[in-house]
């Protein structure tokens, strides 16, 4: 009786031994793998840090955008200090064109502009910290816009390229962003650069973006009744910064400038190979392919008027395709992309400075380019259009004539791409950052990520 004591005791013993080595075992693995899905709070510091001589502490993130017109890397290096909120010390940044869903027929074409790219982030992070450096991309609208079989192929080739970097990345690293996270991306960049996510009050401002494919609206709603009246969906909530923010951000896939002018001037009619747009100067002409026919567009005729009929397409063309926003008359807002890029073709605002413009000032611009497509036709053919398609747009989302919008490329001499915002979030998350002292917000019932709707409809 007693040996079978004796030999129950050094079995469970046994037992004991073998369970805790399995523990230390897995939590040493868990804690060595940079890009884990939560922070162990026994982190002594954050993770991936490069201590200079100046005794500073620097980290590093790199950030593919895969839009619709190219890929562009962003390098970002940021400085840290315990409990406070990282700041941003430079930026490398490179494009290449076209976009990756120019090689939705031929994934393997792409390799050596993801190369190429791959080598820039070589070259801007120090050897010493490429196993610590997290590497994502984050596709677009032109990505989107592909069959899910089509996107598939080319974000499954991405991923072996970066399996095979010195950078660890892993699987759910590389993927297609939605568009509201697309703007609630570029909401944290812009209040990261203009010091709104380190302001106690609710000082952040709004942001309209104008791409290829698609365009957004994002801000954080300062009447509770924007958040009981708008859809779910359109509600997002996030902790960022040891800050919960609720947001209202909406992105509207299709009309994108590129696909507007493509849905505005593509559209033949049945039967006939010549299409003519009133929206164009006379001497315009060009051809492009759909469905396996070559078709020929064609500008208006001389002596027709532009601006009026122009304008009434657009305005069918938007007709209950956007949703009017009650704050946006009382908000401040940021606009970028082709907001800024039409602005500084026309000397509105400075090309590398920015400036500020009312909506009417898009109107008024696109009175004087329709009225003059005979006499002066643009350097863009599709000026006249491009101008009206943002006027319509810009008061069908609320805005009323007089509304000032602030245009910048640049906020303190860095880039206001979504990159930074998706880098810092995503840095963020996976305890890359130091924890930072609370700031005080508006408290919400519940917060989701950055991804996924908020539960709640009420702060």
């Amino acid at each position: 009786m007693k040996k079978r004591k004796v030999a129950a005791v050094f079995l469970i013993l046994g037992f004991l031994l073998v369970y805790l080595m399995f523990i230390l075992h897995r939590d040493s693995s868990y804690n060595a793998d940079p890009l884990r899905d939560t922070v162990s709070t026994s982190t002594p510091q954050p993770l991936g840090l490069e201590h200079e001589e100046n005794g500073e502490s620097f980290q590093y993130g790199i950030m593919f955008d895969a839009g619709s017109t190219g890929t562009r890397i962003h390098v970002f290096k940021f400085q840290v200090v315990d409990k406070e909120i990282p700041r941003l010390k430079n930026e490398t940044f490179k494009a290449i064109s076209p976009g990756l869903s120019a090689y939705a027929d031929d994934p393997d074409a792409c390799t050596p502009g993801i190369m190429e790219l791959l080598e820039v982030a070589k070259t801007s992070v120090p050897q010493s910290l490429w196993s610590v450096t997290p590497l994502v991309l984050k596709a677009t609208a032109g990505l989107r816009l592909l069959p899910g079989q089509l996107a598939d192929k080319l974000l499954d080739k991405v991923r072996a390229l970066f399996q095979e970097s010195p950078f660890p990345s892993k699987e759910e690293s590389v993927s297609v962003m939605d568009g509201t996270d697309e703007g609630i991306s570029a909401w944290i960049t812009v209040n990261f650069l203009t010091g709104g996510l380190q302001s106690s009050d609710s000082s952040t401002v709004g942001i309209l973006d104008l791409g290829g494919g698609s365009t957004q609206i994002t801000f954080s709603p300062k009447d509770e009744k924007t958040i009981q009246i708008s859809p779910v969906d359109d509600i997002r909530s996030f902790q960022v910064f040891n800050k919960t923010h609720t947001l209202y951000a909406h992105s509207y896939l299709g009309l994108g400038l590129v696909s507007v002018r493509r849905a505005i001037l593509e559209n033949p009619d049945f039967g006939s190979t010549v299409v003519t747009s009133i929206c164009m100067s006379p001497d315009f002409e060009t051809t492009f392919e759909q469905a396996n026919i070559i078709y020929t567009l064609k500008g208006q005729k001389a002596g027709e008027p532009a601006y009026e009929p122009c304008r009434t397409k657009m305005e069918k063309f938007l007709y209950k395709k956007v949703t009017k926003v009650s704050e946006a008359a009382d908000l401040d807002f940021y606009a970028f992309s082709y907001y800024y890029d039409l602005a500084a073709e026309l000397n509105l605002i400075d090309l590398k400075k920015g400036g500020t413009l009312r909506v009417s000032d898009y109107t008024t611009a696109a009175q004087k380019v329709c009225g003059n497509l005979v006499t002066s036709p643009p350097k863009i053919p599709s000026l006249c259009l491009d101008l009206l398609y943002i006027s319509v747009l810009l008061q069908e989302l609320g805005f009323p004539l007089d509304k000032e919008l602030k245009l910048a490329r640049t906020i303190n001499d860095m880039e206001t791409s979504w990159a930074l915002g998706a880098t810092i979030h995503y840095m963020e998350t996976l305890g890359f950052f130091p924890k930072t002292s609370p700031i005080p917000d508006r408290a919400v019932t519940d917060f989701s990520p950055i991804g996924s709707p908020t539960k709640s409809r009420c702060f």
